[in-house]
């Protein structure tokens, strides 16, 4: 028998270096290509999927605060990145077929849709893959942020955090070989022990409006698609 997958409205949540290449900056096309498989393959089951990106690859605005950039002025320039990353996106899913919309917070008409709501839903419905640039828009609120609004904002029934390591570990997995990794956190448990899931903006969004969050490697076979049956992959973080 054929099953069924659990999610059927999901965002998924990439960090720009996802985008990038061995050194961490830039776009290297064959990550984004690996990237729109994988959503692709997703996509096939009749999962409804949008994606934010982030601009971690282009852009770090901490560097230009250390400078004495002004704050807003160093957001905005990530936003601009953001809609950089989900152009390079979008070109590597229209060339494996698959219908994609680029949609922006901050509008740019010549290269994005502005970012309306019932705009977006209705791109999914069409089975459309619809990307969300240019965070929320606004100044000191992260891409993490901008995902766990625009999740609400679609109906989606679950937030996908994509990362580089298989799960939330209580230490850097990557520096302590003893690191442990848990199954499941709740949403207290997570911003109470600091963990470094998503901001706690992000977080307290999704605790008030009973949004669960998975955290998992992006790079892991198959975990994209293990995660939309609800198997056991990474770590959820619920009520």
């Amino acid at each position: 028998m054929e099953k069924t997958p659990k999610y059927h409205r999901i965002l998924l949540k990439l960090s720009g270096e996802a985008l990038s290449g061995e050194d961490g900056f830039g776009i290297d096309p064959s990550r984004a290509e690996d990237i729109a498989q994988r959503v692709g393959e997703v996509r096939n089951l009749g999962v409804d999927i949008a994606i934010v990106i982030g601009a971690g690859n282009l852009w770090r605005g901490r560097i230009g605060l250390e400078r004495g950039m002004d704050r807003a002025t160093a957001d905005y320039m990530g936003m601009l990145a953001t809609v950089m990353n989900a152009l390079a996106l979008m070109d590597a899913m229209e060339r494996i077929g698959m219908v994609t919309r680029v949609q922006s917070a901050v509008e740019m008409h010549a290269v994005a849709e502005p970012y309306i709501r019932r705009r977006a839903i209705r791109h999914l419905e069409k089975g459309r893959v619809v990307i969300l640039g240019g965070g929320t828009g606004n100044p000191y609120f992260s891409t993490d942020t901008a995902a766990a609004l625009r999740a609400m904002e679609i109906g989606a029934e679950l937030l996908i955090k994509a990362t580089k390591v298989d799960g939330v570990y209580d230490s850097d997995p990557l520096t302590n070989p003893n690191a442990v990794r848990f199954d499941h956190l709740t949403y207290i448990e997570t911003i109470n022990r600091r963990l470094e899931v998503m901001d706690s903006t992000a977080i307290s969004l999704c605790m008030d409006n009973n949004l669960p969050i998975l955290v998992f490697n992006l790079w892991n076979k198959d975990d994209l698609r293990r995660a939309i049956f609800g198997e056991k992959v990474g770590t959820l973080v619920t009520a």
